[in-house]
């Protein structure tokens, strides 16, 4: 007799529990004892660490709660919001919009937001619960203290500056600037800065790109690094805040 169970053996086992004659009389006391359903962890849901942490909100900031029309629409089975955040400051306004299990609760006199979900144990309410809490806490920075990035072009020859109008592409909006890059292409490399986004040049081989939205100013500098990405033999590249990269060495043939 072969060492090994037979198919109709292992169906029997991940069916339920072991029935008489399933099973040759020397295995059935080792297969006995296995439990009958088996998780991959054995901790509970917890409370996310992340989104039931307060925010500070600070005293030139507001929030202000807008309700949003509910309207019915049969057959759909996303998500529909139904609270719009708008969050003002010093030096600008942005919106947030949660989605609907996700409750955002104020306390104007302790100046400080917390949010909540409607069942933590659900993975996406769990997921987004913090990831709301970073988008609320970015804006409420952006507004207050701004959001800072910086380029740094690291190449013989390379240089960016701050140009007001551009040969190869068009302007998306009145009053817009450019972004030119001389990065070792034949070609002007030149990039329209998005509206909200403020960069300049305080050195030829740095651009510093300043804005209320993190996520409009971290896009726009991604877009930039595309151009010449950091590469690990010689080190060139445009790399963004304190982005390093480890060096290989050459090959030898």
């Amino acid at each position: 007799m072969s060492g090994f169970l037979t198919q109709s053996c292992l169906r029997q086992l991940t069916r339920g529990p072991l029935r008489q004659g399933s099973l040759p009389i020397f295995l059935a006391p080792a297969f006995s004892q296995l439990p009958r359903t088996q998780s991959f962890s054995t901790t509970s849901p917890t409370q996310s660490r992340v989104g039931a942490a307060a925010i500070a909100i600070p005293p030139e900031v507001s929030l202000k709660f807008i309700d949003l029309p509910q309207v019915a629409v049969r057959g759909v089975t996303k998500d529909i919001p139904t609270t719009r955040v708008e969050i003002k400051g010093p030096l600008g306004e942005l919106s947030l919009t949660p989605p609907s299990f996700l409750t955002i609760d104020h306390d104007e006199a302790a100046r400080k937001a917390s949010l909540s979900v409607v069942d933590a144990t659900i993975a996406h309410q769990r997921a987004m619960w913090g990831t709301m809490r970073a988008l609320l806490q970015n804006s409420v920075l952006g507004v207050s203290e701004g959001h800072v990035c910086i380029l740094s072009l690291v190449g013989v020859g390379y240089r960016a500056m701050i140009e007001p109008t551009a040969t190869t592409v068009e302007s998306e909006y009145e009053g817009q600037q450019f972004v030119n890059l001389k990065v070792g292409f034949s070609h002007p490399v030149e990039l329209g800065i998005p509206k909200g986004v403020k960069a300049s040049t305080p050195q030829p081989t740095r651009i510093l790109l300043e804005g209320i939205d993190k996520i409009a100013v971290n896009q726009f500098a991604a877009e930039i690094r595309e151009w010449r990405r950091p590469e690990p033999y010689k080190g060139k590249g445009i790399f963004i805040n304190d982005e390093t990269i480890k060096l290989k060495a050459k090959k030898i043939r």
